[in-house]
């Protein structure tokens, strides 16, 4: 039987030159080699401690997550703040999978070809929440505010930099520009935002509930809002796997999605239940416990699907590009969906698409 390994919060950046060596070929780099299911394995997985990831949360705490996976299969999880940290690991070797948004997703392909988004996780909970009192009324008063996001090129910072840049306001990377972006652990976002001392900040959940029940802030912008084009549905959270991995250990990335899908169907056959387990993970993993009122507010504004929406990867991208962050939108072969759509045949479920980005 596999086992499972919970470390401490890994919060930390590896080495700065990981790209390079994923570029040339290092630990990302696909062996196209398949190794026995029956060798001892061990899977190392990424995820954020937001509710966003409550399928991970759930998933781990359950052990469905993981029930699917090869025997002699160890897995060890680890934590982190937000998606670019992530990457950042993966391509240096430290992970094999990780579960984050799509902007770290789309920008570690356009640059390395290394990675690619195997299954969805969640739809939608993100927004722009500001402070208490602060006179914001439209989009042309936040300039010369200050507004954090979780890590610079996040799904997060992406979408604000966006909407900025959509309505006249200019960015850059090391924080001037019109508005004021600055990369900062949600957590201490909060504080921040309590104390004054940022404006606002563009959030994942539980944290744009808590900004807005704990801190009393304002939600200007509901990101859902801005996805029209597919009536509110934005992914906030994708599985994503080396392409060494995938080529080596099929059978693991199988295993994996399988898991995904078996407690994707839990949670919405047993929303209130769900709800619960994931705030009882959060606690042991941060402890901290949120509030009634939050856990309820953010937990509504998720959609737990193993759908990666894949017709929204291309906006993803065009956003990035816009706001300086990528220097090409190509997006081919970004997905392979299948395994995923393996899995939900099986389970007499329809198939999800590619868009034209992968197969599957």
């Amino acid at each position: 039987m596999h086992r499972l390994v919970l470390p401490r919060p890994v919060v930390t950046a590896l080495l700065a030159a990981v790209i390079f060596v994923a570029g040339c070929g290092g630990a990302g780099a696909p062996s196209g080699t398949p190794t026995s299911a029956n060798q001892p394995f061990s899977l190392r997985l990424g995820y954020l401690t937001n509710l966003t990831h409550g399928s991970v949360l759930v998933g781990l705490d359950r052990g469905s997550l993981t029930a699917s996976l090869p025997s002699k299969t160890t897995v060890t999880a680890q934590s982190f703040n937000a998606g670019p940290s992530e990457v950042q690991a993966l391509l240096g070797g430290a992970l094999d999978a990780a579960y984050m948004g799509p902007s770290p997703a789309v920008s570690a392909y356009i640059k390395t070809k290394t990675i690619t988004v195997v299954a969805g996780a969640t739809s939608g909970g993100a927004g722009l929440v500001v402070r208490s009192g602060l006179a914001v009324h439209s989009p042309a008063d936040l300039k010369g505010k200050t507004l954090a996001t979780p890590e610079l090129g996040n799904t997060q910072d992406v979408a604000l930099r966006a909407y900025l840049a959509a309505h006249g306001l200019k960015t850059d990377p090391q924080g001037g520009g019109d508005v004021r972006v600055v990369p900062t652990a949600n957590a201490t976002a909060l504080t921040l935002l309590q104390q004054g001392r940022i404006d606002g900040a563009w959030v994942p959940e539980p944290w744009l509930s808590r900004m807005v029940i704990d801190a009393h802030g304002q939600l200007l912008v509901d990101e859902a809002d801005l996805w029209n084009q597919t009536q509110g549905r934005f992914a906030t959270t994708v599985l994503v796997v080396t392409k060494k991995l995938l080529s080596e250990r099929p059978d693991a990335v199988k295993g994996l999605i399988d898991g995904q899908v078996k407690t994707t169907s839990w949670i919405v056959q047993h929303p209130t239940d769900a709800r619960t387990e994931a705030g009882g993970a959060l606690v042991k993993l941060t402890s901290s416990k949120l509030s009634d009122p939050v856990l309820n507010a953010a937990w509504g504004r998720l959609t737990f699907t193993v759908d990666p929406l894949a017709t929204t990867f291309k906006k993803e991208a065009t956003d990035a590009e816009r706001v300086g962050l990528v220097s090409s939108t190509g997006l081919n072969g970004i997905l392979d969906l299948r395994q995923l759509n393996a899995v939900l045949k099986a389970a007499g479920k329809p198939p999800v698409s590619t868009a034209g980005l992968g197969p599957g």
